[in-house]
């Protein structure tokens, strides 16, 4: 038998951590997410410092849906919960609701980016095209930026499925599905700033 198989009850509570190799993936992510912490950043003081440039378009206090975004932020959030029963299915060594509560967290995070591609569809038949002004230029970096990560995560996470469902839960396959529920947190921190940063205050500022 492969050491890598699993068998019930031979895997330690913490699966990810029970090699150096799975210790060091979970420290090299957190690593990558610094580096990801001071991309957003930077995205987000061009958003700040160009928020008020719209020349003829339109300003954020008319654009913006504060119903569909709501929505949207509710069904990301969501995801998060649903990503956090995941990991703690894997350290019960409950294999197939491990992979139940993925295939919701990939959904849920599906249906969020249909209604951001929906959003964007609408502001560009407002007249809030990427060149309309730095204002739009900015907005659609930042936010698309983000989409481009959920749509990254939900092919990544998808792709863990498909390891689960052919190889169980191991000690290669743990410290995998734990870094990707630690970037699919990270997603849904931004996307909290991002709903405040962009869509609250260009309301009320």
């Amino acid at each position: 038998m492969s050491a890598h198989t699993h068998v019930e009850g031979q895997l330690p509570h913490e699966p990810e951590k029970a090699t150096l190799e799975g210790r060091n993936k979970v420290l090299g992510f957190w690593l990558f997410l610094g580096g990801e912490t001071v991309l957003f950043g930077t995205l987000f003081a061009a958003f700040l410092a160009l928020r008020d440039q719209v020349l003829d378009g339109p300003k954020p206090d008319h654009l913006f849906n504060l119903t569909l975004v709501a929505v949207a932020t509710a069904i990301l959030l969501t995801s998060s919960l649903t990503s956090v029963l995941a990991i703690q299915a894997m350290h019960q060594q409950k294999v197939k609701s491990l992979i139940g509560w993925l295939i919701v967290t990939v959904v849920l995070g599906a249906g969020f980016l249909g209604l951001e591609i929906y959003e964007f569809y609408h502001y560009v038949h407002e007249g809030h095209g990427f060149t309309t002004s730095a204002f739009s230029s900015s907005f659609y970096t930042l936010v698309g930026f983000h989409g481009a990560h959920v749509l990254f995560g939900i092919l990544w996470i998808t792709l863990i499925i498909i390891q689960l469902a052919r190889k169980g839960l191991t000690v290669v396959t743990a410290p995998k599905t734990y870094v990707a529920g630690m970037y699919w947190h990270f997603i849904d921190v931004v996307w909290v700033f991002i709903f405040t940063v962009v869509y609250l205050m260009g309301k009320v500022v």
